[in-house]
């Protein structure tokens, strides 16, 4: 794709957010932050727009783009039906990291949602992304700003390491505060149901409107499905090494001795045919890996700090060369779910099983 000169700028630049808004409404792609990771917004409503975030990325045109809009009055102009459940959500969770599925009206256009009859709305929660909804006037679509299937970006040095010169801006807040992308909760079926698990979990979910499914592709991958939502059909977050989960079925989530023996023992292997190895663990089980290179994602008591370190530890195996890369997995239950959906999306779902 052509080459495009893209500018930095930090939201407290003189004139940052007149800038942004000014590509914003001229049909540009400006990188944001969320409080979930970096975003790449363009004009929701403009079927140009759409199309050059899919080039940007090098995403797939059938996978559904997110609109972000900053006032919960917003959801009226784009989507057809706001059921109940919509109503207690958005106020029980908007601003925040939650993206609900709704029937679309005409205005939303095909390029956006990935050819479906359904839009991805939510309202986050960072100020900069609030501000610069409101100031560029314009409900805007965006995806995570990293090249499609790349992990997704937490800092803007990870925008700049994908984007740069396929992007006009990138509008430079530092660090994200969640790490993981937002959960989204499909609400056009018979039943509301979950197409990606996130900070938002199934059980505060539960707590406002009853009974929510989990999608069956979470559980069961399926290559051949349409997309309903970001995130469910292709390959992401994924680093340049080949990603292994190791996992103790008796006790999944659980670092049982047979996990980090047999995490070892691959190691070895690894390392004795000249491959470049990384360990991934938590600070907890840091020193079961005696000799070998590891990368801490947080403490395994508090999911919310390995969320926040997943993407950006993936991207440093990248740095440093990782070819092969082992990770413990983590419990499925609440917040745990979300992390293990994205270590699995990450390694094509391999998975060892000891």
């Amino acid at each position: 794709m052509t080459h495009i000169e893209t500018r930095y700028m930090h939201p407290e630049d003189p004139g940052a957010f007149r800038e942004a808004s000014r590509i914003l409404q001229a049909g540009g792609l400006v990188a944001f932050p969320t409080e979930t990771v970096y975003g790449l917004g363009g004009d929701a409503l403009s079927p140009e727009a759409a199309a050059k975030i899919y080039a940007a990325k090098g995403r797939p045109s059938d996978n559904p783009l997110i609109v972000h809009i900053a006032e919960p009055g917003d959801i009226n102009r784009i989507a057809r039906e706001i059921p109940s459940a919509a109503q207690t959500l958005l106020h029980a969770f908007w601003p925040g990291p939650l993206t609900m599925i709704l029937p679309k009206k005409d205005v939303v256009p095909d390029t956006t949602t990935g050819g479906l009859d359904t839009v991805a709305i939510r309202m986050p929660a960072h100020p900069t992304a609030l501000r610069l909804i409101r100031e560029s006037g314009i409900l805007i679509a965006a995806p995570s700003a990293n090249l499609s299937g790349r992990p997704s970006p937490t800092d803007a040095s990870h925008v700049q390491e994908d984007l740069s010169g396929r992007i006009d801006m990138i509008l430079d807040d530092g660090p994200v505060g969640i790490g993981i992308e937002s959960t989204i909760i499909d609400l056009t079926g018979s039943k509301p149901a979950i197409l990606r698990p996130g900070f938002i979990t199934r059980e505060m979910l539960e707590a406002m409107i009853g009974p929510v499914e989990l999608d069956p592709t979470l559980i069961h991958p399926d290559p051949n499905i349409r997309p309903r939502a970001p995130g469910m059909k292709y390959t992401h977050y994924a680093p340049k090494g080949e990603l292994t989960i190791i996992e103790d079925t008796a006790q999944p989530g659980i670092v049982t001795p047979m996990v980090s023996a047999r995490i070892r023992k691959l190691a070895s292997e690894a390392l004795s045919r000249g491959r470049r190895v990384v360990v991934l663990t938590t600070a907890e089980h840091a020193e079961l890996y005696p000799g070998l290179d590891i990368l801490t994602l947080g403490d395994r008591g508090e999911g919310r700090t390995v969320a926040a370190h997943l993407y950006s530890a993936l991207r440093k195996c990248d740095d440093l060369g990782a070819e092969i890369i082992l990770s413990e997995s983590f419990r499925r239950d609440e917040f745990g779910g979300a992390i293990m959906n994205r270590l699995l999306k990450a390694a094509g779902h391999r998975l060892i099983s000891v």
